[in-house]
């Protein structure tokens, strides 16, 4: 049953928060002996956006006791370390826990700019002087020593490091699990049993024994997220010369568990034990219970004992490879007997021996009844539990067959020593038994219906490879869906629309956003913050993708309001691309590639003034075409037909120029145009443009100009391709002249994509949050509208050929669809 409480206990640290390479354990130095929990965060942004975005996090997250731990740790919102922090915890007085958090020194490593409110005092103490700061309602300590800086959450805490650290003393074990943690993943938890027990004890009921302690010495967890799951992956370590329940599987080999497939598909949750040789299990029993010598061999043939919960009831699973020396045993304490669509279930006149034979494993159970199926012996207190079991394994709708368990088979392993698996009624079950009424209640409350929970142990010499996972429910989706795959909350409000880019690594694709503090984040198609850079202003419009070393490496570029900035795949400037414009005022930047030989031409416009900046981020001498007579109002465009290149500025003044490639004229327009917000497009070779009043312009290459009256209102939308024009009025949606009658609303314009093949256009309602999509015929794609709020982009993120979506989600997040 220890596993069990393994898992609860690792659910409380996950409230909070194989590639090995050799690295410092300097860091450990800086950490009190007497730690019960110490976590390892390889990337500080990465930790926190994963925990941040963690659906899984976020069911739990107006729990009490998720509330009081990220409240204790609030603190570290406040900091931008630039290396590997380690963050403890330390029991400060009876069951209170404080923390230390130690890492490397860096330039701006406190973020307060923001924060209103900041007080700081300076204390000494034995000489050494330590700062505290108030934020409105939190408060930390910090220290600088040597070339780390220590904050803590306690002053006391803080002066006894500052006291006794020069004799600091690393646990040999700790360090040696320390130095070979996984650096690719954001953190590792390291948790020292002995000091731990006080980190649930308040949450427990009184007269509980739950004990982490007794379960092993050490325990190290790398943490691995998603969007859909948490998983923690490491080894327990236990002292041979401690009572540990992990020793009772010492020596033993795991196998392949049967529980799952004896258990009715609607239980609530499966535990099952398994060792290749009994005759080692019961001499680790025996050093285990102090026992003076081991029992005698009936069940000398077990290799698996399960435990299957159900309806609030339980069975106890005894697979053997051979049943002769248990069925003998079982018929002298046989009772009565009944027939069950074929099975003989037998009740027995004694119901306890199973406690005997398999204590710590098996305690308090009541063994009422039995049957058999195959090899394979089940036992309950009562007969209609057996009777489940049966007309299930006989019906096939056993457990291995459910959502709940296939899902955690993905994280793991066929063959183990112990296995626990568990839908959320079964982990409250489990919680009801030794857990306090409010936690229990908290979460009953959070909605983890949704959701797997496992944990498994596998014996391996002297260590256990240890894993424990939370997971979304995951379920085979039909063609023809449109499902969402994951959302993703930034830290603010979003300011731009999302927008899918390349990964020129892995020729997927990736999402970029800002939001309104000015924040550009880069995430990736699993829905993770890969970085995060603040900029001085919103971007203006799309942002573009080049490739200006023309080596297959792509960049982003845009402007801000007042800048011309390009930046590389990790959000660094690519120099000379950082220019800034006095007095700002900038509109979207302009990408001209006249050949495709990505010989770029990149233009800017303030004003009446046009920049034009060659691959090397000098101005282009030869574009005579610096200053136009009026404010220019919409983002330049370049067209080519045939041979020739257009260069086109819309004019507040309402005249249209089209450029040749030094800025001469190309083609006269003579007419004034009132222009609509709209671009201006190349469609059937004609530039053409809508205007105020709704009438469509045409212009040829000969600058003559025709015109149909659409009727269009002031704030109408167009797209067009060369060969598709698309127009949103009011609620009508016209496709290639095809009209469709939308709900009422307010609309987004249209948006038209070309991908394998196909057209789609794609159009929003704000004011009603649906997305509508469309095919080149005015035909709706299958299930949709779909959820959203802003404009959308449409790509094959990872080349399966088939097709995802994003959009905004809520103020403050995206969210992706999955097309089938």
């Amino acid at each position: 049953m220890k596993i069990k409480i393994l898992l609860v206990f690792t659910f409380a640290l996950m409230l909070s928060c194989n590639k090995k390479k050799n690295i410092s354990s300097s860091l450990l130095n800086f950490i009190p002996q007497n730690a019960a929990v110490l976590i390892k965060i390889n990337n500080h942004q990465t930790f926190k956006s994963e925990l941040l975005n963690n659906v899984v996090l976020k069911e739990i997250e107006k729990t009490e006791i998720y509330n009081s731990l990220f409240n204790k740790i609030k603190t570290l919102d406040y900091i931008s370390p630039s290396s590997e922090g380690l963050l403890a915890f330390i029991e400060v007085g009876k069951e209170n826990f404080e923390f230390v958090y130690v890492t490397e020194a860096n330039t701006d490593f406190f973020q307060l700019d923001n924060i209103q409110n900041v007080l700081s005092e300076t204390f000494t103490y034995e000489s050494r002087s330590y700062d505290k700061y108030i934020l409105d309602n939190d408060s930390f300590f910090s220290l600088k020593q040597d070339n780390k800086i220590i904050i803590c959450s306690s002053q006391l805490l803080l002066e006894n490091f500052i006291r006794t650290v020069s004799t600091n003393k690393i646990p040999k074990t700790l360090q040696k699990l320390y130095e070979v943690s996984n650096i690719d993943k954001p953190a590792t938890i390291f948790i020292n049993t002995s000091n731990s027990d006080p980190i649930i004890a308040s949450k427990l009921l009184e007269g509980s024994k739950i004990k982490i302690s007794n379960f092993s010495d050490w325990i190290s967890l790398d943490l691995n997220t998603g969007q859909n799951h948490i998983r923690f992956n490491g080894i327990s370590i236990s002292n041979d010369s401690l009572n540990h329940f992990a020793n009772l599987f010492k020596n033993t080999n795991p196998l392949t568990h049967t529980t799952a497939e004896i258990a009715p598909l609607n239980s609530d949750a499966i535990l099952s034990y398994t060792f290749d040789d009994y005759n080692t299990f019961s001499r680790n029993q025996q050093k285990y219970l102090d026992r003076s010598a081991t029992l005698d061999t009936i069940f000398n043939t077990v290799e698996e004992i399960g435990f299957i919960y159900i309806n609030s009831k339980q069975a106890i699973v005894l697979k053997t490879y051979g049943s002769e020396n248990v069925a003998q045993f079982l018929n002298s304490i046989k009772k009565e007997s009944t027939d069950y669509q074929g099975s003989e279930i037998v009740e027995l006149h004694s119901s306890g021996f199973l406690n005997h034979f398999f204590n710590p494993i098996v305690k308090s159970f009541v063994a009422n009844y039995y049957s058999i199926i195959d090899n394979t012996f089940l036992f309950s207190a009562n007969k209609e539990t057996i009777q489940t079991i049966i007309s299930n394994y006989k019906n096939g709708t056993t457990y291995n067959k459910s959502a709940v368990y296939l899902t955690s088979q993905e994280a793991l392993s066929s063959e183990s020593t112990i296995q626990f698996i568990s839908n959320s009624e079964g982990i409250e079950h489990f919680l009801e038994q030794d857990f306090s009424k409010k936690l229990v209640s908290d979460i009953k409350n959070s909605d983890l219906s949704k959701y797997t929970f496992g944990a498994q142990l596998i014996a391996d010499n002297n260590f256990y490879h240890t894993s424990i996972i939370a997971q979304k429910i995951e379920k085979q989706l039909k063609n023809n869906t449109t499902s969402p795959l994951f959302t993703v909350q930034l830290d603010a409000d979003l300011a731009t629309t999302p927008q899918f880019v390349t990964n020129h690594r892995t020729n997927r694709k990736e999402i970029v956003v800002q939001d309104v503090d000015n924040n550009l984040y880069l995430v990736s198609t699993e829905g993770k913050v890969i970085w995060k850079k603040q900029l001085e202003a919103k971007i203006m419009g799309k942002i573009e993708q080049v490739d200006i070393y023309k080596n297959g490496r792509l960049q982003l570029a845009f402007t801000t309001n007042n800048q011309f900035l390009i930046l590389d795949r990790n959000g660094k400037e690519v120099e000379p691309f950082n220019k800034i414009y006095d007095g700002g005022n900038l509109n979207p930047l302009a990408v001209f590639d006249y050949e495709g030989h990505k010989n770029y031409r990149f233009v800017v416009t303030q004003g009446s003034k046009v920049y034009m900046y060659n691959g090397k981020g000098d101005i282009v001498n030869g574009f005579t075409f610096t200053n136009a007579a009026t404010l220019i109002t919409h983002t330049p465009k370049h067209f080519r037909i045939g041979k020739k290149d257009y260069l086109t500025f819309m004019l507040e003044d309402n005249s249209l120029k089209i450029l040749n490639r030094v800025g001469k004229d190309r083609v006269t327009v003579t007419d004034k145009i009132n222009f609509s917000h709209n671009e201006i497009y190349l469609y059937k070779n004609k530039f053409t443009l809508t205007d105020t009043k709704g009438i469509l312009h045409q212009i040829d290459e000969k600058g003559k100009i025709g015109r149909v009256n659409f009727n269009l209102n002031k704030y109408h939308g167009i797209d067009a391709t060369s060969r598709t024009l698309v127009v949103m009025n009011d609620n009508v949606l016209t496709i290639r002249g095809k009209k469709v009658e939308l709900d009422l609303g307010v609309y987004t314009k249209p948006k038209i994509f070309y991908i394998y093949d196909k057209i789609y256009i794609s159009v929003t309602d704000i004011q009603n949050q649906k997305i509508y999509l469309f095919d080149s015929q005015a035909k709706s794609i299958q299930n949709f509208p779909i959820y959203g709020n802003s404009m959308i982009d449409l790509a094959d993120i990872n080349n399966d050929k088939k097709l995802e979506l994003i959009a905004k989600d809520l103020d403050n997040s995206v969210i992706i669809y999955k097309m089938n």
